[in-house]
This record gives structure tokens, C-alpha cells and sequence, in this order.
């Protein structure tokens, strides 16, 4: 493989954290070595990328935020927009392409950088412009270009193949790619962990803030403020890697509360547990954080059973997770673990097996108990070939069916929620309404719910939670009672 120089790296500043640009080195050196065994892959075969594009807000001249495209990011850790890049298989030479911009740039945007200030700053072996990729490839001999195409099985979406003038004159691939790259991307390397980790500890003292924070009479969007302020000011982290949820009273039933009809403006009231989801992103690596808690600082006696049965679920699920397990199964586990416990404090009766054998489960836990993370917030692979998604409610919600690997990252976020177009037809239904004790149900119907949501790490022989804020009722009273010391 070509060398590649010491020193080039991506920091917002001198307090956060700097990424080396050989953590993307690394990942090509990976990807090279997987093409290279796979025996679809000929001689002189070349990766070609585009990465993501400046997008104007429908017909103005303002533009989104700009993030770059994951699997390009993956590759290369570029921070602009229109670029392409081009990985040789064989000897592993890396190869970015650059828009030619005008000169009017300079006025608008500031100065426009060099071939060699953009290799210098991506460690990259060559850097031309987009309007040389055609001769460029040429003079490569480039035998077969390897096009990224697939879909997304949490979106459903086809990830964008690269195309530029001239690719009618070379032989296209576009199927092996992305099941080779998206597989890397479910193993994380020590780099990416370090990054992983960084964005997780951001967040969980944002959250901590959060705890510290808390009145009634705010309104939800204050505490999505608080969250970005913190992650940005503190940590340089201009992003969040999803819309926030910050969800009081009977918002917190609804899953992904937050959106532009919901957008967190609801009045915090005394009395109201809440649900905050929340996750910082550096260098486009995530984090996703829940937390639940009294918005007066103090748990009720009900509010403690709820959450006390999501924590005992969420720890069940970390002593148990390790490689080798199936995901699916701690699913099961999550979910038996909340009905245990709601049968102990009488919401529901009878055996909680009759019950898992109907799917209760799934009536206070509609939502998969958690997913891989990385690049993305739902991060990809969860379904590669020959890992079917279950058909059964809650289940079928999973976002991953496979077995649990080292170096895997995924979060473990069970949650139990009162949710009542899921409970009221349970309720009447012949077979599930047996379980049911409606006087004490009554008692949760406007509740909402709690989720409580780590990201961990998948070690040799069990997971390391990267995630670090208060978790039981004691610890969270008292942060939440420092905070107003």
C-alpha cells in the first residue's frame, strides 16, 4: 500500500478530539484487502465514489447544512461537498477529485484550495479535478470501475451511484461493492471506536446538563436548546446525528415525537416523566442517548415502577449481550423482563411465557431494542444475506437480526410505553385481555412512557457501554436535586 504522511487530521480544536486521517487509510487498506479475496474481483479493478452534494432548500438559494455521505466519508473523511474518489484494488493507491471551482468562490466562500492543499489535508496519494476523472481512470487502465449500489434496510432506500461524463467507456460493477463495504462498516476499527467513544461522552454530559436543567413550566424545545449548545460550545460538535426528541407526559408514548408536526413545544408540567433522545455526531461518527426522568426531580411511586422495570431490562440486555448471541433473542429477553416486572406490581397477571408466546410484549414495546451505530444513527447491515427479519409484532421492528460479533456497536434502548391505540385493542382482544388488570391500567393512561437507551461496544466476551450519565432513581434525584442547589 502507498505511504501515507503523519499529521493529517480533522479537530475542531485544541479541547476536542482529533481524527487522524489514517482511520479512513485504514478502512481503504481494509476494503482493498476484501475486494482482493473476493474471487468476482479481476485485476486492475478500481473503487469509484461520489460523495454528497450541496442541496438548496427546495427552489431557493440557501442550502442545507452540508454532511457527507456516509460510505464516502467511511473511505476518504471529506468535509465539502461535489467530491469523487477512486480506491485502485490492486495496490491501493487513493485517488480524490475535487469540483474545478469558480473564481468567484474567493468573493462568496473564501479561498479555493489547491490539488495539494487537499492532498495534504485527505493524506491521499493523487488529487485531480472532476473533469479529469475520465483521463485520469484512462491513464490507470482502470480494467473495471466497482460502483456503490444497494439498498438500505432501515430506509429502504438505493444509495447513490457514482456517474460522471464519460463512464459509458468503461466497464461498470454495481453489485459487488456494497455488500462488501457495507459488512466492513458493522466492524468497527480502534479508530472509529475512539471517535464512537468521543461522541458518546460529549453527549452524556449534554445529558447531565440536562438532568441539572429540568423545570416545570420550560417548554421541550428548551431542552433540545441546552443539548446543542452544550455538545457545540463544549465539544465542537456541529451536528446531532438525529432529529431530538424531547417528549413530556403523554409525548413521550409517541416513538419518534420531535418531528415538524410535534416539534418539541409542548409545556413541561409538574408531575410528567420525560423522555429525551439525544445524540451528538463528530466527524460524522454518532451517539444516541435516552434518558427519562421526573421533570419536578422527584419519582413517583408509579413513575419508579415503569422506569425501575425498563433499567432492570436495559441491564439484563448488557450482562447478556456478548459474541454469539442472537439479537432477536435479546430482544425476547428485554421484553420478558418489563412484563415480569409489571406483573409484580400488578398492572398485568398470569404467566408471563403464555404472554410472550401472544406477543405482549410488543403492546408496551412496539420498537426494536436497539441497532447498530456508526456512521449512521442506524447504522448499516443489520439485514445481509441470509439474516430474515421476523414477521411478529416488535420484533419485526428490529433493525438487525444477527448474531452479536466483537467490534460490533450497537445501542440497547428497551422502553415501556402507554400507548393507547396499541393497549385499548389488546384490551378487548379474546386472547391478550386475560393479562390485563384495567383498574390499575387506568391508572397509566395518559403515563407516555420510558426508555432508557446506552450504546455499547461488543468486546471478546461481553459489551463495554460507552455510555456514562445517571441511571438509577437515586442518582438521578440527585443530580437533578444539584441542579437546583
Amino acid at each position: 500500500m502507498p505511504g501515507h504522511q503523519d499529521g493529517a487530521s480533522f479537530s475542531r480544536g485544541k479541547h476536542t478530539h482529533t481524527v487522524p486521517m489514517s482511520l479512513h487509510a485504514t478502512n481503504r487498506r481494509r476494503l482493498c484487502e476484501s475486494l482482493q479475496s473476493n474471487s468476482q474481483v479481476g485485476s486492475e479493478a478500481v473503487v469509484l465514489l461520489q460523495g454528497g452534494d450541496d442541496v438548496p432548500r427546495h427552489c431557493t438559494d440557501v442550502s442545507y447544512l452540508f454532511r457527507q455521505e456516509s460510505y464516502f466519508q467511511w473511505c476518504f473523511g471529506v468535509r465539502e461537498p461535489e467530491f469523487f474518489g477512486a480506491i485502485d484494488v490492486d495496490s491501493g493507491k487513493s485517488i480524490l477529485f475535487m469540483p474545478r471551482l469558480p473564481q468567484d468562490y474567493v468573493i462568496w466562500l473564501g479561498r479555493i484550495p489547491t490539488t495539494d492543499d487537499v492532498k495534504k489535508q485527505y493524506d491521499v496519494d493523487e488529487v485531480h479535478y472532476v473533469d479529469e476523472i475520465s483521463d485520469v481512470l484512462k491513464a490507470a487502465k482502470a480494467k473495471v470501475l466497482l460502483t456503490l449500489v444497494g439498498v438500505n434496510s432501515d430506509s429502504g432506500l438505493t444509495s447513490r451511484e457514482a456517474k460522471f461524463e464519460g463512464i459509458d467507456s468503461f466497464k461498470v460493477n454495481n453489485t459487488i461493492l456494497h455488500p462488501e463495504m457495507t459488512e466492513l462498516r458493522v466492524f468497527k476499527t480502534p479508530a472509529e471506536i475512539e471517535v464512537l467513544r468521543y461522541a458518546n461522552k460529549v453527549s452524556s454530559e449534554a445529558h447531565k446538563v440536562l438532568y441539572k436543567s429540568a423545570r416545570p413550566g420550560m417548554h421541550e424545545y428548551q431542552m433540545e436548546s441546552i443539548f446543542e449548545h452544550y455538545t457545540s460550545k463544549e465539544a465542537g460538535c456541529r451536528y446531532t446525528a438525529y432529529t431530538a426528541i424531547c417528549a413530556c407526559g403523554p409525548n413521550g408514548a409517541v416513538l419518534h415525537y420531535g418531528h415538524a408536526a410535534a416539534p418539541n413545544d409542548d409545556l413541561m408540567l409538574d408531575g410528567q416523566i420525560m423522555v429525551i433522545d439525544m445524540g451528538a455526531e463528530y466527524h460524522c461518527y454518532t451517539s444516541d442517548i435516552t434518558i427519562s426522568f421526573p421533570v419536578n426531580g422527584k419519582f413517583t411511586p408509579d413513575q419508579r415502577i415503569i422506569y425501575e422495570a425498563v433499567l432492570k431490562s436495559n441491564l439484563a440486555v448488557q450482562k447478556a449481550a456478548k459474541p454469539g448471541v442472537l439479537w432477536p433473542d435479546m430482544h425476547r429477553l428485554a421484553e420478558k423482563t418489563i412484563l415480569e416486572e409489571l406483573v409484580k406490581h400488578g398492572l398485568i397477571q398470569g404467566n408471563v411465557d403464555d404472554m410472550m408466546a401472544v406477543r405482549l410484549g410488543a403492546v408496551f414495546m412496539p420498537h426494536g431494542l436497539g441497532h447498530f451505530m456508526g456512521l449512521d444513527v442506524h447504522d448499516c447491515g443489520g439485514y445481509p444475506k441470509g439474516v430474515e427479519r421476523s414477521t411478529e409484532p416488535g420484533l419485526k421492528s428490529l433493525r438487525t437480526g444477527r448474531v452479536l460479533q466483537k467490534d460490533m456497536v450497537i445501542t440497547i434502548e428497551p422502553g415501556c410505553y402507554f400507548i393507547n391505540s396499541l393497549i385499548e385493542p389488546a384490551m378487548k382482544d379474546p386472547v391478550k385481555s386475560k393479562f390485563f388488570v384495567p383498574e390499575v391500567m387506568e391508572r397509566f393512561k395518559k403515563f407516555g412512557g420510558v426508555r432508557i437507551e446506552d450504546d455499547v461496544l461488543i468486546t471478546e466476551d461481553g459489551c463495554d457501554n460507552m455510555t456514562q450519565v445517571p441511571r438509577t432513581v437515586a442518582d438521578i434525584e440527585a443530580i437533578m436535586a444539584e441542579g437546583r442547589a
